[in-house]
Formats: structure tokens, C-alpha cells, sequence
């Protein structure tokens, strides 16, 4: 008849190929779905952890990413994956300090450099202080990083202490103190918690050396208004 297409197996190759370009086209789509999800999670967790700390629940991080708690635990099957997976930058930058450190040749040169880097380092981050004080369970990369830094550091103290600028009754808590006490520092932006960090660090080191040689401060940080001091 007139008009009427009538199809012929010379049409299968046709349609059979198209469906295996979307078939191929398929796995790649999905795959980058996959990581831009998986981005987007590291993203938001690793924000409301600095701002709000490990406590913040899986699903105020998954409304954050803008992903369903499904996806979100199919990502990170528990909440100390994720963290493992947010602090792993922080993790290496933590070790790289330590070493840096410790190859110093003054051994209180290294010590002051470990002291201002580590105080700089966590100011940038709430949540992977926190992770790093309290070995937080079942984050074994967080918990190895915390035994190998606080050895190197003792052993740094140590030759600090021997060749006379380490005060003689530092303990490794001291350390630790230092970091509490560097975590409770509250400003208005991310500069200014660093700048606030590193004058902390330099009030640390003249409390840590035996014979302080009162050193200059870094320039002083705004913290409060004078309304609030009154």
C-alpha cells in the first residue's frame, strides 16, 4: 500500500545500536552521579563538623548535601567512614607537622614550628580537633595519627628539654591542654580564628620555654566588643 512503511530486519542494526550507546552512555552517568553525590557529602560534612562538631547528626549532613539518608548511607555505610573520609587531609597535614618538626635540627626550633602549625591547623577545624582529642571510635586512621604524633612529640620534647630552652616539668598533656584551650577560641570568620591561634601559640611557647625571652606577639585579635568587655 501507498505510504505504508513496512519494516525490514535492515531497521534492528539501527535501533539495536542506539540502545547500546545509552546502555554504554549508562554506567559512566551514573558513576559520575556516584561522585558528585559523594563530593557533595564530604563537602557539607566536613562544613557543619568544623562549625558544629562530630555530634551533628548523619541527617542534618545528608539535608546539608542535599541527598537523601539513603544515598547518603550507601556512600558511607557509618558515621565513622565518613569521618575517616573527611579528616584524611587533615590526617596527612597533621603527619607532614610532626615530621617537619622533628627532622628539625634545633630541636626547640622544631618544637616552636610543631607548636604554631598544629595551633593553626586545628583553629581551621573544630571537628578534626575534636576527632584528634577524644580518638574518636572507630576512626583507626584518626586514633594511629594520634599514637604517632604524640610519641614524635614526646620524643621532640625530650631533646628539647636536654639541650636546656624545654622547661624541665612539661608532660605530653600539656599538649593536649594546648589544644583544648586553642579549640575554644570563638571569632567571627576563618582568618581571624587563625590569626587568634597563632598569638595563642606564641603566649604557649614563652609558657613552655625554661628561660622566656619574651619574644614579640603576633598582632592582637579583636574577640569581643568593648561593649561585651564592659
Amino acid at each position: 500500500m501507498a505510504g505504508c512503511h513496512v519494516r525490514t530486519l535492515t531497521d534492528a542494526p539501527v535501533h539495536f545500536a542506539k540502545v547500546r550507546d545509552m546502555a554504554d552512555q549508562l554506567p559512566h552517568a551514573l558513576r559520575s552521579d556516584a561522585l558528585d553525590n559523594r563530593d557533595r557529602i564530604l563537602d557539607a560534612a566536613r562544613r557543619l563538623f568544623s562549625t558544629e562538631g562530630l555530634k551533628v547528626p548523619m541527617r542534618e549532613i545528608a539535608r546539608g548535601a542535599g541527598v537523601g539518608p539513603a544515598t547518603l548511607y550507601r556512600r558511607f555505610p557509618t558515621k565513622q567512614a565518613l569521618v575517616a573520609a573527611v579528616f584524611a587531609d587533615q590526617v596527612r597535614e597533621c603527619r607532614a607537622i610532626v615530621e617537619e618538626g622533628c627532622s628539625d635540627p634545633d630541636p626547640w626550633h622544631g618544637f616552636c614550628l610543631l607548636i604554631e602549625k598544629t595551633c593553626e591547623m586545628h583553629a581551621r577545624d573544630r571537628g578534626f580537633t575534636e576527632a584528634f582529642l577524644t580518638a574518636y571510635p572507630g576512626a583507626t586512621e584518626i586514633a594511629e595519627e594520634r599514637a604517632f604524633a604524640m610519641k614524635a612529640v614526646g620524643e621532640l620534647a625530650q631533646r628539647a628539654m636536654e639541650s636546656g630552652r624545654l622547661r624541665p616539668d612539661f608532660v605530653l598533656d600539656d599538649i593536649l591542654l594546648m589544644l583544648m584551650g586553642n579549640c575554644g577560641i570563638r571569632v567571627a570568620s576563618p582568618a581571624a580564628q587563625v590569626a587568634a591561634a597563632r598569638r595563642f601559640a606564641a603566649y604557649v611557647i614563652q609558657a613552655f620555654e625554661a628561660r622566656p625571652q619574651q619574644a614579640p606577639l603576633s598582632a592582637p585579635v579583636r574577640l569581643t566588643s568593648p561593649a561585651a568587655m564592659g
